[in-house]
């Protein structure tokens, strides 16, 4: 009986260890076809986040950065170059693994180099392990650099950039602009050429090992070379113009002023300048109003430095020539239930002698002898109302109404000055059209050796005639002898208008003088603007006429041009045989 229980209970054995084993296998297989499973998964239908963990840890990207081209003027001096420097910047994840704020000497250090408290740079770069890319100091100065290199704080980094630079200062502040902390053009001709002058940085894909050696270049581009930019301004004659329109600004106690000076037969700037500047390579604290370019983006009412303007509409349309006497009598005159008034009486004048007087009722009686179509013609085809082809950006293009009927005291007003508003560019063209023989071209800030045609808007005969009347405003008996430079003819406009205000005008003037020079070849043209100078002196031809005389004069020189002061008047006289 005993002997068959135990017989039983052997045959039972096998069975138990049979179900075990089967178990382990079946727990195996299952574990197996589970990894296969997510095998296949990982690499063939899901494999991209395997793909990108690969990616992370073994593919970089390297970039050379391109530095910004140069900005020279037309005899090739640097205006504005970028020279490189270092930024600093911080890897909070291996701060926080090496406890590097621990280290208390070295950490204050660095939080006083950086002028921050050592608990505010604590809470920047030691809290985060996130944080893997933190600018501490961008563009930071060599001695800086230097500094924190000695230090030795683990997870402190320095990364090459480049940083502009403006040697010229504040003198060309107004044209070149400025670019911001990550080089791109923020003001001026920074910002109009900036993809040309900043080029494009090249980028590699590559693949590393663990051991951080290269082993495959997946993708490369090549770097675009940035391109230098070559101005149509003289740096010598634009630190004239500078020094000049400072000193007068301050002498005058005006609140700003403006000069811009124009090749008259390429539509070239030579110079620009505006007081007060600013300091490029240093704007910190500097108010905003500071970065205007006044010379392109203030209007104002130019006063007597269109009358040109409306004696060329007379000469042009023929109510008018040059022997022509025009009664202005010696008080004032009622129009259109206006007054208009001479600072002096004059009597009879003619179209010389209305210029060389500055007669308001002169050219009022031009204005009002022709149809005030004519008028309007002569202002367009002058550039009036439009800008000057400058393409800086912010340049105003000032204001001419359009209206179907004009009273006679606002053609009168117009004939003087009032009634609409100009920039100091778009006065610099008017002359420089009536200098190179009434022909009206495009500004450019660009060097150029191929000027465009331009528009012929003037007889020559007549802008060679208003050429001379321009010149006796700078003789005896003219409104503007502080204008004329010694060895050299020359001859201009002086201007005084009072601004305007809600409701009418105020107390403060615009004093202004634009003109050509030499009178014999005319090669310049030149705008001076004062605007609101304090005290007794306000008018054009006390207070910007001899910012003229000063910048024409160098200019001249500068660029060779020959002495015409006792030459004797120009051979082709205007009203001539060739009048027409």
């Amino acid at each position: 009986m005993s002997r068959t229980v135990k017989q039983a209970k052997n045959r039972k054995h096998p069975t138990v260890i049979s179900w075990r084993f089967a178990f382990v296998v079946l727990s195996l297989s299952a574990v197996f076809f589970g990894l296969v499973a997510r095998a296949a998964y990982l690499q063939v239908i899901d494999p991209d986040m395997l793909v990108e963990q690969g990616d992370r840890r073994s593919l970089r990207v390297k970039s050379d950065e391109v530095l910004r081209g140069m900005i020279l003027d037309r005899n090739g001096e640097e205006l504005a170059v970028s020279v490189p420097v270092e930024s600093v910047y911080a890897d909070s994840k291996v701060i926080m693994q090496a406890n590097a704020n621990s280290d208390s000497r070295r950490w204050h250090a660095l939080a006083e180099m950086l002028q921050l408290k050592p608990e505010e740079l604590t809470q920047k770069i030691a809290t985060d392990p996130k944080k893997r890319y933190v600018y501490l100091q961008r563009h930071a100065s060599p001695a800086t650099v230097d500094y924190i290199r000695k230090l030795k704080i683990p997870g402190i980094y320095f990364k090459q950039e480049s940083r502009r630079y403006y040697p010229s200062g504040e003198v060309a502040a107004h044209i070149l602009g400025f670019t911001n902390v990550d080089d791109h053009g923020v003001e001026g001709v920074e910002r109009q050429f900036d993809q040309l002058l900043k080029g494009t940085a090249g980028r590699k894909v590559i693949r590393k090992d663990a051991k951080g050696r290269e082993i495959e270049v997946l993708e490369q581009t090549d770097a675009t070379a940035s391109r230098n930019l070559q101005l149509s301004i003289d740096q010598r004659i634009q630190a004239v113009a500078y020094r000049e329109l400072k000193k007068a600004v301050l002498t005058f106690g005006a609140t700003s002023g403006s000069v811009v000076l124009v090749d008259v037969h390429t539509g070239e700037v030579l110079a620009m300048v505006n007081s007060p500047s600013y300091n490029p390579n240093n704007k910190k604290g500097t108010a905003v109003h500071k970065f205007r370019n006044r010379a392109i983006t203030d209007t104002f009412e130019p006063g007597s430095t269109v009358k040109p303007l409306p004696v060329l509409a007379a000469l042009e349309n023929g109510t008018a020539d040059l022997n022509t006497v025009i009664p202005t009598g010696y008080g004032p005159i009622m129009v259109g239930g206006g007054r208009v008034q001479d600072v002096t009486g004059n009597g009879d004048l003619d179209l010389k002698g209305i210029i060389r007087r500055s007669s308001n009722i002169g050219v009022t009686r031009l204005a009002l002898n022709m149809p005030h179509e004519d008028l309007l013609k002569m202002y367009y085809n002058m550039g009036l109302g439009e800008d000057t082809g400058l393409g800086l950006l912010g340049e105003s293009a000032g204001q001419l109404r359009e209206r179907a009927r004009w009273s006679e005291h606002e053609r009168a007003t117009l004939s003087f000055g009032y009634g609409l508003s100009v920039t100091a560019v778009q006065l610099a063209r008017i002359y420089a059209a009536i200098g190179n023989g009434g022909t009206v071209r495009p500004l450019t800030i660009l060097k150029t050796d191929n000027p465009p045609p331009g528009e012929r808007v003037i007889a020559e005969h007549n802008a060679d005639a208003m050429v001379e009347m321009l010149e006796a405003v700078t003789e005896k008996r003219g409104t503007a002898t502080r204008a004329k430079v010694p060895g050299y003819r020359v001859g201009g406009k002086t201007g005084t208008a009072k601004k305007a205000i809600a409701g009418g005008y105020g107390d403060d003037y615009i004093g202004s003088f634009a003109g050509i020079g030499p009178i014999s070849q005319p090669r310049l043209a030149c705008v001076v603007i004062i605007n609101e100078p304090s005290g007794d002196y306000y008018g054009g031809g006390e207070v910007a006429a001899p910012v003229f005389s000063a910048v024409m004069g160098a200019a001249m020189q500068l660029l060779n041009l020959p002495p015409d002061g006792n030459d004797s008047r120009i051979t082709k006289v205007a009203g001539g045989p060739d009048a027409g």
